[in-house]
């Protein structure tokens, strides 16, 4: 095989893509298609919930089309990541849709179904073992950390979907993915170089987000030779750029020059961008450095407690220059009026200021620029529902009511946009395990299971 032509669908299946641009990607006939669906972006939630990001409308919509696309074109279909967080939740949701659709459309294809949660008692193993380490400001792996998780998962690399894929798996639908095995496992298959492989399929990951103008949600073919590999988006009103490229690798990467993967590290310092044509770039020059010892990624959440949310606006100019005071106060007051009942490890209250510094943390740095008007989001967070919403009523009305230096009028503080307006936001997740394990087969904790369908 002197080229391989790979078709990303999108940069998240059900965030949508043009039918047009799909239709124009089949034309190119690639040899494989693959689509991401997931991603830590959305926070903890979905993954300790089961829940997905993208609703199931969405998914059928995608899916609808580009399964009937690679069934047409007989060529495999790889999606990693399913719903979101990977679960088995949520590979089983995506797998119901895909049944669904496969009766509606009259599919028939051999399935392979790659789960990625992990066994608590093989990561524990690892633990005693000292196999793990800490990713970020997260502290060393525990035994007693992996027992209070509410679901840990592993993003899976490169040999579980070479492995479904030699099993001559049509489609394959995946747990929790590294986004770059999705696209570089059928290349590793052919024998193409890994260092391009990799970085093509870092790329392309996201769909069209590398063209211009941006478009995550639209396809991209990425078409790999010897020596480098060449990008061109499906939507004809978009193009790519060496410098589009090359921007990408800043996205969501801390080093531009080399990223990670659990068989190895990608080198992109010789990296060449080359544009050809308006609409096409090309690229060489990237290098695959083999890791002496596989890791695979695990990210795991905890059960924090349940939220309860009020979302409110001020205007008074005496209350936003005292808005630090106003919080420090209410605070106190709903600790004193809950003292009792409530200790101070029962509960969380927190303020977002949007419009001070809300997004940013910080004040701006024109201090001097007061604002106009300020949103305020108050929250509490407490072991159970009912908690929550009993100490957020309290810190909503002591708030409402609060008092402040060259207060004038007696009338509420906040203006709230709805009503009621307390809402119940339920169980709150947090990420507690975002660390590596190392494994001499990074493929162990990953099962395959083939499936006929239709």
């Amino acid at each position: 095989m002197d080229e391989l032509r790979v078709l990303s669908v999108c940069g998240n299946l059900g965030y949508g893509f043009p039918k047009t641009s799909l239709d124009n990607g089949l034309a190119r006939d690639p040899h494989v298609m693959g689509a991401d669906n997931g991603s830590t972006d959305a926070g903890p939630y979905y993954l300790g919930s089961g829940d997905q990001l993208t609703k199931r409308e969405q998914i059928r919509r995608d899916l609808g089309f580009s399964l009937a696309a690679a069934r047409k074109k007989k060529i495999p279909y790889i999606i990693g990541s399913a719903g979101t967080a990977g679960g088995n939740p949520h590979v089983d949701t995506v797998l119901d849709t895909m049944r669904e659709l496969a009766r509606r459309d009259g599919h028939r294809f051999r399935l392979a179904v790659i789960r990625s949660e992990m066994d608590k008692e093989f990561i524990k193993q690892a633990v005693r073992e000292k196999r793990t380490r800490t990713l970020g400001k997260l502290p060393e792996l525990t035994e007693g950390m992996v027992d209070e998780s509410v679901r840990v998962v592993g993003q899976m690399g490169l040999e579980p979907f070479m492995t479904a894929l030699e099993g001559g798996a049509d489609v394959v639908l995946a747990g929790r993915s590294c986004d770059t095995a999705i696209y570089t496992s059928y290349a590793a298959m052919r024998g193409f170089d890994l260092g391009l492989a990799f970085h093509m399929a870092k790329i392309i990951e996201c769909g069209a987000q590398c063209a211009i103008p941006i478009g995550a949600n639209d396809c991209i073919l990425g078409t790999l030779r010897e020596d480098h590999f060449e990008l061109e988006p499906m939507n004809e009103g978009m193009r790519v750029t060496p410098n589009s490229v090359a921007a990408h690798m800043m996205y969501e990467q801390p080093d531009p020059y080399l990223f990670y993967e659990p068989e190895g590290v990608i080198d992109l310092k010789d990296s060449e961008f080359e544009q050809i044509g308006e609409r096409r770039v090309r690229v060489s020059g990237s290098r695959f450095v083999q890791a002496q010892t596989p890791t695979i990624k695990m990210e795991g959440v905890r059960l924090r407690g349940y939220r309860t949310i009020a979302v409110a606006g001020m205007t008074d100019p005496r209350l936003l220059a005292s808005l630090d005071e106003v919080e420090a106060n209410v605070k106190n007051t709903v600790a004193d009026m809950v003292r009792g009942a409530l200790s101070p490890e029962d509960y969380e209250l927190r303020f977002i200021f949007y419009g001070r510094d809300g997004v940013m943390g910080r004040p701006a740095a024109d201090e001097s620029a007061a604002p106009r008007e300020v949103g305020v989001v108050m929250e509490a967070i407490a072991k159970d529902q009912t908690t929550a919403n009993a100490v957020l009523s309290l810190t909503r009305s002591t708030f409402l009511h609060a008092g402040f230096q060259g207060r004038k009028a007696t009338a509420g503080n906040l203006a709230f946009p709805f009503s009621p307006s307390d809402f119940e936001g339920g169980p709150v997740y947090e990420f507690h395990i975002y660390h590596l394990v190392e494994l001499e087969d990074a493929a162990a904790p990953f099962e395959v299971e083939f499936a006929q369908v239709g």
